[in-house]
């Protein structure tokens, strides 16, 4: 979605030396001739003679023979335009200037015409004066041409000082006004005869006014200033022309004559404090001197407009030539500021135009009020430096003096440097030894899809750091544009949240679905584990995407089909390089996806289900002040607000610690209160690829941002980091970011939606709590998706009070009627899943930590890393004893099969509503309360051993349907149908990726 830039060339934004080579050959070939120059020698004073001596000629027959003149004119002017439609037609080609969103911070400029447009009363006296004094003096009185400067120039070209005698308007008509021509002296009489005309046209003072304005501000004064603002801004730092001193404006009048060789810049020389000084020895100092010299004489002559004494023109000479230190500015943001420019080119020229064939991009002169917040921009730039060249640098020491150059101390720093140096949380060495040299971030205003943050590196102005391992290809490529260009990066455990919508909108699952986390073959030998290698048998989608979880969001796609997930998923705006095929893998992101695209895609979820395109540009007016129209927006609803709403509040409990101990610690904090937000992270193999994207809830105030970003880190040339993972880079990133992001911001929860309820399920299978449940969690489920079946993975066993084995008639102790835990059934409609899901079954049935099965996996309690086991050290129940207890070596006798315990009936479901709208009710927080324990069957009488009571086997579901606003019923466990099952195949190199029999595991 939005404007995506596959690779745009940096060099539209172009160095000082390329622009000023850039203006030569543009003015050469707008101009059709180059910039006037003086001259000496004898041939160019023969070249100089020649044409002033015919034209003197022409002139004096003119006057000796009226007729003859009249007719060579009539002549002559057949095959000129009208000098005032010419004139008025006038384009001055002005750069596009970029501002952010206030429209008062300029971001860039684009074009190599420097130029800004004035009205004639925003050119002061002086600048009128010095001008006409040294090009025109009687520009104010003459019909377009002098003679008597003509004749002037005759004497002293014979006398060896040839020079110029065009006036103003000559110059101005032989620069825009002329077709072109051979002939130097056919076009010098087209020339008077145009200048005439075009003074004709615009009698009096205020056609001379629209004349010398045109004129100031067409002409070019080096130092790619074009007309007399660009010129004063750019070597004085003048952007008020009133404020010029005589003898600067004098020095701008004097460069005229030869732009390039009286380049102040270029004849300057730099100072100790940067600033740079003309010698009063160069030629253009001088060239100066003798413009004041001859204000001086006609000022007493009365030709000047301005009034000026003798004593502050003589002063004037001796000013020294005082350049403010050379401005190369850094563009705030460059790879933003590309993709605007690729979308004036879209809307300039037509969608899918390059900008350096659309010439309006560059000549337009447009204003562009762009979305950029310049101040989440600085933030952004920090955090992206500090984490990617902070702990990157030759030394500690180094590393250090790094961080505190961009304004980041051990006492500013929350964490200490302990994220940014180590140990962080995740490793003892923090991330100094990783090997992870580049980072991007975006940020948008999901309600609008504008885009607020764009950093496509980690500092698009600093060096390269190649690769030593690679040649000609760098860890750290700063220009290049990771968020939008090239076919995307593999987006790992972040993708989950998109994989899991589809299916809870489908209806093919809810939030309490449960899947069994056990190393399972998906064909041809693609058997995936999770990032630690544990298998954790019965857990709910909710906790196996909290905890990132990969089995069950492979076996969520295999249910779901891989050619509808990709499908939805392109509907999110999300997308695939061509041709991809990535089998079951899809569903935990081995697949490159642009990270912009997943982060417009997450804040879709964030908005109710509805996904705006992204767009950069809040207005456009041209250089009179008109505003160019925009197109809206498109707007798309790839899911439900309720179906959106169930996964929000998953990943919410991501922030919250009551829910996540681990993913926690990136809560965003407002002094002592949580503000509620989303987070998911993803990392791809071999740490290729870090993710972390989340979003908070939306201000109760429309106009103010609705933020969700997003941050990727890793190596430009994909290889790989030193085992780091995103929570230890990208995590941390997004985190500071968007604590800078929202800080003093009011705090809002996620609104929820009319359409969903909240039901309390058995806290291990998310089924409706059975006569054996232990313990619940409160879920919340889409309308009509609310489980209808109790559990039955626990059932009844009859046991031995005393010996804790299955009941037998000679047993010392009293029969006992328990709840034990049964999966035998869970997944009968998918036996080759349930073939492995009675592997772990026979390992779990020692206990924790017993490893086996295909991936020689442990079995583990969820969550047990040492310090974070929510649901206690049980899988919802005991496994049944395996032994009888009995002391006779006699058979007993017989007794009737048991027959399955009965379950309640299931009721019909609630008809969802199809169109709700949302309303502020507080949202309730899933707890994780136990029910009251159950009251014991009665104790029957002593019979012959009894086999286990066999587990009903539950109803298969219905073929998922395709979403709609009225989602189908949930099923009871996890319900499959059998799908055929591709694999993942990568190519490197090129980075293009396809298919490889060996599919990688993305990590959390």
């Amino acid at each position: 979605m939005g404007w995506n830039v596959v690779r745009v060339s940096t060099y539209a934004i172009l160095r000082a030396a390329m622009q000023t080579s850039l203006a030569r050959r543009e003015r050469r070939r707008r101009n059709r001739s180059g910039a006037r120059r003086s001259g000496s020698g004898a041939g160019r004073g023969l070249a100089l003679i020649l044409p002033i001596f015919l034209l003197g000629s022409f002139f004096t027959l003119s006057l000796v023979a009226v007729a003859g003149t009249v007719e060579v004119y009539s002549a002559y002017s057949q095959n000129l335009e009208d000098p005032r439609q010419k004139l008025e037609g006038l384009q001055f080609y002005q750069q596009t200037v970029l501002y952010d969103r206030t429209g008062t911070v300029q971001l860039a400029a684009f074009g190599s015409e420097n130029r800004r447009v004035l009205k004639f009363s925003e050119i002061p006296d002086v600048v009128l004066d010095t001008t006409t004094s040294t090009e025109d003096k009687t520009f104010w009185t003459n019909t377009g041409f002098d003679p008597a400067a003509i004749l002037s120039a005759l004497r002293d070209a014979v006398s060896g000082r040839p020079r110029g005698a065009s006036t103003i308007t000559q110059q101005l008509v032989r620069q825009r006004l002329l077709p072109p021509t051979t002939s130097t002296l056919d076009r010098k009489i087209k020339e008077i005869i145009q200048s005439v005309r075009l003074t004709q046209e615009f009698p009096g003072d205020e056609g001379k006014q629209t004349i010398i304005t045109a004129y100031l501000n067409y002409n070019f004064y080096g130092n790619q200033s074009y007309g007399i603002a660009a010129a004063a801004q750019g070597y004085f730092g003048v952007t008020d022309l009133s404020k010029l001193t005589i003898a600067q404006a004098a020095i701008l009048a004097g460069i005229l004559q030869a732009p390039s060789a009286y380049d102040l810049v270029a004849n300057a020389d730099k100072q100790d404090d940067n600033s740079l000084l003309v010698a009063p020895s160069a030629t253009i100092v001088q060239r100066r001197n003798t413009i004041l010299e001859e204000m001086r004489r006609d000022n007493k002559d009365g030709l000047l407009r301005g009034k000026y004494s003798d004593s502050d023109l003589l002063k004037a000479e001796s000013e020294p030539v005082v350049l403010p230190p050379p401005n190369q500015p850094r563009m705030i943001a460059p790879q933003f500021d590309l993709q605007v420019r690729q979308q004036l080119a879209d809307l300039l020229c037509g969608p899918g135009t390059d900008p350096a064939d659309c010439a309006e991009v560059d000549t337009g002169g447009y204003k562009v009020i762009t979305t950029l917040d310049v101040s989440m921009q600085n933030s952004a730039e920090k955090w992206l430096s500090a984490y990617t060249f902070g702990p990157n640098q030759a030394s500690e020491a180094a590393d250090i003096a790094y961080l505190a150059g961009i304004g980041i101390t051990p006492k500013t720093d929350a964490y200490d440097y302990d994220r940014i140096m180590g140990p962080s949380s995740t490793s003892k060495t923090g991330l100094r030894n990783d090997n992870i040299r580049n980072s991007a971030l975006i940020a948008l205003d999901y309600r609008t899809g504008q885009v607020l943050t764009y950093a496509g590196s980690a500092g698009f102005y600093e060096d390269p750091v190649k690769d030593p391992a690679r040649a000609g290809q760098n860890y750290f490529d700063p220009e290049y544009d990771v968020l939008s260009s090239g076919i995307g990066r593999q987006p790992g455990s972040s993708f989950k949240p998109i994989n899991y919508l589809i299916g809870i909108q489908d209806g093919s699952m809810t939030a309490a679905s449960m899947f069994m986390d056990v190393a399972t073959d998906f064909g041809g030998g693609y058997i995936p584990h999770d990032a630690d290698g544990y298998e954790r048998g019965p857990v709910r989608l909710r906790e196996a995407l909290q905890y990132s979880l990969n089995i069950p969001s492979i076996k969520a796609t295999a249910i779901t089909g891989v050619q509808r997930v990709m499908q939805r998923a392109e509907e999110f705006g999300i997308q695939f390089p061509a041709g991809a095929n990535p089998g079951v893998s899809l569903g935990i992101g081995t697949v490159e996806v642009h990270p912009s695209d997943l982060v417009s895609a997450y804040g879709a979820i964030a908005d109710a289900g509805t996904l705006v395109q992204r767009n950069m540009i809040l207005s456009i007016t041209d250089p009179n002040g008109v505003a160019r129209p925009l197109p809206v927006p498109t707007v798309t609803h790839p899911s439900t607000p309720q179906a959106s709403y169930v996964v929000t509040n998953i990943l919410a409990g991501n922030t919250d610690p009551a829910q996540n101990n681990w993913w926690s610690q990136y809560k965003l904090m407002e002094g002592n209160t949580r503000r509620p937000a989303t987070l998911k992270t993803g990392t791809s193999d071999q740490t290729e690829d870090l993710f972390a994207v989340g979003y908070v809830a939306p201000p109760s105030d429309p106009l103010k941002p609705a933020i969700v970003a997003g941050v990727w880190a890793g190596n430009s040339d994909h290889s790989p980091g030193n085992g780091v993972m995103s929570l230890e880079m990208s995590g941390p990133i997004w985190h500071a970011f968007m604590q800078d992001a929202t800080a003093k911001t009011p705090i809002t929860d996620f609104i929820q939606p009319d359409g969903v309820t909240w039901a309390n399920v058995d806290a291990n299978s998310g089924m409706l709590p059975g006569p054996y449940t232990t313990q619940t969690v409160r879920e919340v489920f889409v309308n009509g998706t609310v489980p209808t079946q109790h559990d039955t993975t626990k059932v009844p066993v009859d046991v031995d009070t005393v010996s804790n084995t299955l009941w037998t008639y000679d047993c010392p102790g009293v029969q006992e009627t328990k709840g034990y835990l049964d999966l035998s059934q869970v997944d009968s409609i998918r036996p080759d899943w349930q073939k492995y899901d009675d592997i772990w079954i026979a390992r779990a049935q020692k206990g924790s930590g017993v490893r086996g099965g295909p991936n020689n996996g442990a079995t583990m309690y969820f969550y047990q890393v040492g310090f974070w086991t929510p649901f206690g050290k049980t899988w919802g129940a005991d496994f049944p004893p395996t032994t009888y207890c009995t002391s006779n070596t006699g058979t007993p006798p017989p007794s009737p099969s048991p027959s399955p315990t009965p379950v309640p009936t299931p009721t019909a479901s609630p008809t969802p509503v199809v169109t709700p709208t949302p309303i502020p009710t507080q949202t309730p927080t899933p707890t994780h309360a136990p029910t009251p324990t159950p009251t014991p069957a009665p104790t029957p009488t002593p019979t012959p051993p009894p086999t286990p009571a066999p587990t009903p086997t539950p109803t298969p579901p219905p073929t998922a349907s395709p979403p709609t606003d009225s989602p189908a019923p949930a099923p009871s466990a996890v319900l499959l149908a059998p799908l055929p099952l591709a694999l993942t195949r990568r190519r490197r190199g090129s980075g293009v990726r396809d298919s490889r029999t060996q599919v990688r595991i993305r990590r959390s």
